[in-house]
């Protein structure tokens, strides 16, 4: 397979990126919006080697059942589902096609959390994950309340912004959810605008993982707390700084956000050429390797507490 044939399902930002991307990696791609899309009609088709899902995050389900029936497969945008029977169900219908698909957590292609994986963290006791963005600033010509994220089932700011939850359980594995508070907004009840997830590892580390729609300057950080050296990390800058009685190490890394999107596609692109057997990545975010991730999403979004609402004018 020279060049493989790609579907890439959803016309928003994410969708238009996935298929620039693999055109530049040069796979052939038909772009369908959902709008447009016709699920017998895609059934029926047999020119297709792969599928990218990038749809709202509500409309999950019934196109990975479809692609599993084609024997196609896909990587699908996260969050995977807010609901734990939900995902149940997506990996009980993928089983045919799980090995050769992806979840779309691209962070785990940035360089400094690979920094942080090359590290022995055994003596971290402690963590804090947060980023921040006022949504009303994401994109131009652009509502908030006309997005997939306005909606109560399946929005929100936990499952827009998950990939700080999967950092932190790709760092800590087995981490178990203690809290979920959560502040909303009175025009979207049910959506939460700011979430902190209150975390913990058998025997330690414990932390926290904070997302919210508010914050009037991006930020995107993490702090490790060690026996021997705390860790600080700005992934925008980015910056990596190792701080000891001694003293402390700084380490910066040039690259441009796309190259992570860029890097995750080429996996699964080597996924659908080479099969289950590529080498790709060690981190690549498999769809079983993710199960951990998304489950914790999705216990996470069932057990928010809301506290109050924030006096955010939505306009």
């Amino acid at each position: 397979m020279v060049s493989p044939h790609v579907a890439v399902i959803g016309a928003g930002s994410i969708g238009r990126r996935h298929a620039a991307n693999l055109a530049e990696l040069g796979a052939t791609v038909t772009h369908i919006g959902w709008r447009d899309f016709d699920a017998a009609a895609f059934e029926a088709r047999r020119d297709l080697d792969a599928v990218v899902i990038a749809t709202a995050t509500q409309i999950r389900l019934p196109l990975i059942a479809l692609c599993a029936r084609m024997g196609l497969p896909f990587y699908v945008e996260k969050p995977l589902t807010w609901s734990l029977s939900e995902l149940t169900a997506i990996h009980a219908a993928a089983a045919p096609v799980a090995e050769r698909s992806m979840v779309g957590f691209m962070m785990r292609y940035h360089p400094l959390l690979g920094a942080l994986l090359a590290e022995d963290l055994s003596d971290i006791y402690a963590f804090a994950f947060e980023i921040g963005h006022d949504v009303r600033q994401w994109r131009p010509n652009w509502r908030f309340g006309d997005s997939y994220a306005a909606r109560p089932e399946g929005g929100g700011v936990l499952l827009d912004l998950s990939h700080e939850v999967d950092m932190a359980q790709l760092l800590f594995p087995g981490l178990a959810l203690h809290a979920v508070n959560s502040l909303g907004q009175a025009e979207f009840p049910g959506v939460d605008f700011a979430t902190t997830l209150q975390l913990a590892a058998p025997g330690g580390p414990v932390g926290t993982v904070s997302m919210d729609y508010l914050s009037p300057v991006f930020l995107r950080r993490a702090r490790l707390r060690g026996l021997s050296r705390n860790i600080e990390i700005d992934f925008l800058v980015p910056v990596l700084r190792i701080v000891t009685p001694e003293g402390s190490q700084t380490r910066a890394c040039t690259f441009e956000r796309n190259e992570m999107f860029l890097a995750a596609m080429g996996d699964f692109l080597a996924l659908v050429r080479e099969g289950a057997g590529a080498r790709i990545n060690a981190q690549a975010p498999r769809l079983a390797a993710t199960l951990p991730s998304d489950r914790l999403v999705a216990e996470a979004w069932g057990r928010r507490v809301f506290q109050g609402n924030v006096a955010l004018d939505m306009g």
